[in-house]
């Protein structure tokens, strides 16, 4: 029985990496919780919530679209969060290096998506 957009592949990544992100993020400390903290789990969680959307809007292209652009913009963003957490010495370089690697799979699916929405779109 399909589960409509939770049965994309781009789809269950990219709520694994949130959940990541999620539960890594507990560690750092109190002063980043409403800036780095915030914003890492915000973004994150961004991606899966655009993508849900947009596949609900796929009747509409440019709608689908649309989403998909918004969906690959918060996956951007979330690899500069996860740039600071390393940087900031919140992450290790191993942690950091997984994590941007998931999202830049993630960001070629989406690419793959807006590419050829007609895969999607009826």
């Amino acid at each position: 029985m399909s589960r409509g957009f939770k049965d994309l592949k781009v789809y269950q990544m990219a709520y694994q990496l949130a959940m990541r992100i999620f539960h890594e993020s507990k560690r750092f400390p109190p002063e980043e919780r409403f800036s780095l903290t915030d914003q890492a789990r915000r973004s994150s969680r961004s991606v899966t919530a655009n993508v849900a959307e947009a596949y609900r809007k796929r009747q509409y292209p440019n709608a689908f679209l649309s989403k998909l652009a918004d969906a690959d913009g918060e996956c951007a963003e979330t690899q500069v969060w996860i740039d600071y957490g390393r940087d900031c010495g919140y992450w290790s370089e191993a942690l950091a290096a997984e994590l941007t690697a998931g999202y830049e799979e993630v960001g070629r699916m989406l690419g793959g998506m807006i590419t050829h929405p007609e895969k999607f779109c009826g």
